[in-house]
């Protein structure tokens, strides 16, 4: 009989370590998985965040794009429209005579230059400071 007891707790143990050892890879399993799960939706989160700012950026890039767009089709009608009024030989012979300093035949174009004077007084400045400059 003592035997018997002996034979039935030795199946006991041998029964309960193979259950202790299974609950022990479940709960790895279980908690690996919990870890990838939480990386993914990390991940989720992460890919959500970045596409709503995307999104936001390409709408502000959108309409600054189509406003440069309209401001071009109204001087684009612009020009279109100077270049009818420049069709005609009086508004060419003005912007020849205005714009490229052009005279016509038998006239005589006198222009007068300020910039060489106002250049002229920069250079003279300049010396006047290097000049105090090197008194000091």
């Amino acid at each position: 009989m003592s035997e018997n007891i002996e034979q039935e707790n030795t199946d006991k143990k041998n029964i309960e370590k193979p259950v202790k050892k299974t609950k022990n890879k479940t709960g790895f399993y279980y908690s690996f998985l919990t870890l990838v799960l939480l990386f993914c939706l990390i991940q989720i989160g992460f890919g959500a965040i970045l596409n709503i700012s995307k999104t936001i950026s390409y709408r502000a890039k959108i309409s600054t794009l189509s406003k440069i767009r309209d401001e071009a089709e109204t001087q684009n009608q612009e020009l279109k429209q100077d270049i009818k009024l420049f069709s005609s030989m009086s508004s060419l012979e003005g912007i020849a005579r205005n714009n490229l300093k052009m005279a016509g035949e038998d006239e005589v174009l006198i222009l007068i230059n300020n910039n060489q004077q106002q250049n002229q007084k920069k250079i003279k400045n300049k010396k006047k400071a290097k000049h105090k400059k090197n008194k000091k």
